[in-house]
C-alpha cells in the first residue's frame, strides 16, 4: 500500500471502497445470515440486515479512529484479535451444524446482528487492519472525508445486499432454511480455522 500516498483524494476513496468490499464481502456474508435470520419475520429480518451492516460500520470507524492506540493500551496484537474471532466464529458454526438451539442466538432477545454478523463476519480482523492501514494514509480533510464516505458506501451496499437476500427465504422454505444452515455452518468452521492458523503463524512468524 505504499502507493496510497501518492493517490488524489478522489482515488484513494474509490481504492477503500473497492478494497473494503472486496474484504467484507457481501455475497459471502449471506448464507450466514439466511442462517441465522431464517426463522425471524421478515420486518426483523430486514430490520436485522440493516443492523449488521450498522454494528459493523461502527466497528471500522472505531478501529480507523482508535484501534492502533487501544490494541496498544491493551498490549494485544492483531493476530491475537484475529485469533479470538475465528474461536468466536468456530463456535457459532458448531451450532448451525449441529443444530443445537442458542438461548443467545434462538430467542427475540438475541440480536445476532451484533455478534456474529456485524463482528467477526462482516467486521472482522481483515476489515479492521485494512480500514487502519488507509487511515494512516488520510492526511488531510481530503482524504478523511473520501476515506469516510468509501466506508459508509460500503456499508449501504453491505445492508442492500443483506435486505434483498432475505427474498430468498419465501422460496427455499423451512427445508432450505435448514439445509442453508448446515452449509453456512460448514463454510463457517472453514473460515474460521483458517483465521486461527493464520493467528498462530503470525504469533510465531511462521
Amino acid at each position: 500500500m505504499h502507493n496510497l500516498a501518492s493517490l488524489s483524494a478522489v482515488a484513494f476513496g474509490l481504492q477503500a471502497f473497492v478494497t473494503l468490499l472486496v474484504i467484507l464481502d457481501p455475497p459471502g456474508a449471506t448464507p450466514f445470515f439466511l442462517a441465522l435470520v431464517g426463522d425471524r419475520p421478515a420486518r426483523e429480518r430486514v430490520k436485522l440486515a440493516w443492523q449488521a451492516a450498522g454494528v459493523s460500520f461502527i466497528v471500522i470507524v472505531a478501529f480507523a479512529l482508535f484501534g492502533k492506540a487501544v490494541l496498544g493500551y491493551l498490549h494485544v496484537s492483531i493476530f491475537g484479535l484475529q485469533g479470538a474471532g475465528g474461536l468466536l466464529l468456530l463456535l457459532i458454526s458448531l451450532e448451525l451444524l449441529t443444530g443445537k438451539d442458542n438461548p443467545d442466538v434462538d430467542s427475540k432477545k438475541g440480536n445476532v446482528a451484533l455478534v456474529p454478523l456485524g463482528t467477526p463476519l462482516l467486521a472482522g480482523p481483515g476489515a479492521i487492519v485494512t480500514t487502519m492501514l488507509y487511515a494512516n494514509y488520510a492526511h488531510g480533510s481530503a482524504r478523511i472525508g473520501s476515506l469516510f464516505l468509501a466506508i459508509v458506501a460500503t456499508h449501504i451496499v453491505i445492508g442492500i445486499s443483506l435486505m434483498f437476500s432475505t427474498k430468498i427465504l419465501g422460496l427455499i422454505k423451512e427445508s432450505g432454511v435448514t439445509l442453508f444452515a448446515r452449509i453456512a455452518g460448514l463454510l463457517l468452521a472453514a473460515i474460521a480455522v483458517e483465521m486461527i492458523v493464520a493467528a498462530i503463524k503470525g504469533f510465531f512468524n511462521l
